[in-house]
């Protein structure tokens, strides 16, 4: 079973020079780097979005534990 795909892409011409020459300095295929570069791209929106998340979810928590000592202050008055 095939586990790569061929795919095509247009890019800036400033950036395919870049990465020919990072391709010949480090001796890395093309679609390699593009590979890396997919896949840092991929994590680092995931990162965001997850920290994004948590900040949401803290904002939330914090409203509600703000609720809830409220109701208590209340029933303890």
């Amino acid at each position: 079973m095939r586990t790569k795909r061929k795919i095509s892409v247009t890019i800036d011409a400033n950036i395919l020079e870049r990465v020919e020459q990072a391709s010949e300095t480090y001796r890395i295929a093309k679609s390699h780097l593009a590979q890396e570069a997919f896949m840092l791209w991929l994590k680092q929106k995931t990162e965001e979005r997850m920290a994004k998340g948590y900040a949401e979810m803290a904002r939330e928590d914090k409203k509600f534990a703000e609720l809830s000592f409220e109701s208590q202050r209340e029933v303890l008055s």
